[in-house]
């Protein structure tokens, strides 16, 4: 369970925070997750790292995610984190090494829940830069990704394991749903859009 971080320093590409319950919500992540993959290169491995744990209503928002993905079976991305292997606070920075042992300079994205306030609950965001997993619960936990997705999946601020314990479950699987499919069909199409530019280059 990840900290809110509306913002980072300088960042060429804004933050996105939408409501799910947003008529256009699924056009707009795609839109900006092809907007942050203009800057992967060509042959570098997209690694997508699915945070939370299965035993937490308000943190299963990760390995709910990462379960969808891999019914895709696509040969686009790795998939890291789902709820049969979760990746949690007890073995990130062990998936972690072993990421950066197979892989050389990927391409992350890092999925997670978070708290919010209480306007914000329900939102998803997108936002450049690494995920703090753990600091919303006050974990040290080594930072994740070239970018990241968050649900804000209830209010923050006040006895976080109590709440996240407490979350509903309808909420959590809408938006796994909204960002699994999102991202599923961003990189589909980002892939999409290389073959021709390789073949003019060629």
């Amino acid at each position: 369970m990840s900290q809110i971080q509306p913002s980072i320093p300088g960042p060429e590409i804004p933050y996105l925070k939408i409501p799910h319950s947003e008529p256009g919500i699924h056009s707009a992540i795609i839109h900006r997750l092809l907007l942050h993959f203009a800057k992967v290169s060509p042959g570098q491995d997209v690694i997508i790292v699915c945070i939370g744990t299965d035993r937490s209503t308000g943190d299963c928002l990760g390995p709910l995610v990462g379960t969808a993905l891999a019914k895709y079976n696509c040969p686009h991305f790795h998939l890291y984190g789902t709820l049969d292997e979760p990746v949690h606070a007890m073995n990130l920075k062990e998936t972690l090494e072993k990421i950066n042992d197979r892989f050389i300079n990927p391409y992350i994205i890092s999925i997670d829940a978070c708290l919010g306030q209480t306007t914000s609950v329900g939102s998803i965001q997108v936002v450049q830069g690494p995920l703090r997993p753990g600091a919303g619960v006050n974990k040290e936990l080594p930072p994740v990704g070239d970018i990241h997705l968050t649900g804000i999946v209830n209010v923050g601020g006040f006895m976080e394991y109590f709440v996240l314990q407490n979350t509903r479950l309808s909420l959590v699987m809408r938006l796994s749903e909204i960002i699994s499919s999102c991202l599923y069909r961003a990189i589909k199409e980002w892939n999409r859009n290389l073959i021709p530019l390789a073949r003019r280059e060629q």
